[in-house]
């Protein structure tokens, strides 16, 4: 395929329950002849066929199995098995293990065989690192309450980074390190008492510290939780980041 260049696309941000025209995480990157659709949060796969074709996906990739990441592939494999926008072939899913058990588990079936016509799932893991076309995606393990990846992706010198969902960890740094643009969660208004609460989560200054450490060019705030607004959470990281700071905005389209 042609030379392309480097875009997100936001689908959805919502955290950590659908909002009206506001549903859960997910978005689309593109470039280098691919295009991923990165988290199915519920809602995020009817946001995804407003900017392509869902059956022209070169692959799906979900940072951690919560439903606000990942609930969304049920609709997908409605829509590719039964709603006539079947694949060529079967989508790769880079997935958490388990993935396939859980959406098999949903729709009570005992196997994951009647799943293999649509998906073809694939096991993330620390260091993953798979080339579609001219595009580069390598995960990191990141500190979360359940397994969880955060997302590097490569494409002719561009470089885009995600946190996925995480709590403050070495790993994200490494992660962002002079990323042209970092998607960065910022659920958090603080910590205290997040540890007993399961909320493994950033602060939007966690977000910006992250942001500043790794040299990164732009900053894109996202999942900012219900005790904040997306509004303070990008202006309390750019406080910290000294970077371009924005707030992830349902259906922006940014150039890596």
């Amino acid at each position: 395929p042609p030379a392309m260049p480097l875009t997100l696309t936001v689908l959805v941000t919502a955290s950590p329950h659908p909002g009206p025209d506001r549903p859960c995480s997910g978005y689309l990157l593109s470039g280098g002849g691919a295009e991923v659709w990165v988290d199915a949060g519920p809602g995020t796969f009817a946001a995804l066929q407003r900017h392509t074709d869902p059956a022209r996906l070169t692959a799906i990739w979900i940072s951690h199995l919560h439903a606000d990441h990942s609930a969304d592939l049920l609709s997908a494999a409605y829509a590719f098995a039964f709603g006539g926008m079947t694949p060529p072939a079967p989508v790769p899913v880079y997935a958490p293990e388990g993935c396939a058990r859980r959406l098999a588990g949903f729709l009570g079936r005992p196997d994951v065989d009647f799943l293999k016509g649509v998906f073809d799932f694939r096991d993330l893991y620390d260091g993953h690192d798979v080339r579609h076309w001219n595009l580069r995606l390598t995960a990191r393990a990141v500190a979360h309450d359940t397994e969880g990846y955060g997302l590097r992706a490569e494409c002719q010198g561009s470089v885009f980074a995600y946190s996925g969902d995480s709590g403050p960890c070495a790993a994200l740094t490494e992660l962002a390190a002079r990323a042209d643009l970092f998607l960065c969660e910022a659920d958090l208004d603080a910590h205290h008492g997040s540890e007993h609460s399961g909320q493994v989560h950033l602060t939007p200054e966690d977000a910006g510290r992250i942001a500043r450490d790794a040299r990164v060019r732009e900053l894109l705030v996202t999942h900012v939780g219900p005790a904040l607004t997306r509004e303070s959470a990008a202006a309390r990281a750019a406080a910290v980041s000294g970077r371009p700071t924005y707030t992830a905005v349902e259906g922006h389209v940014h150039s890596v």
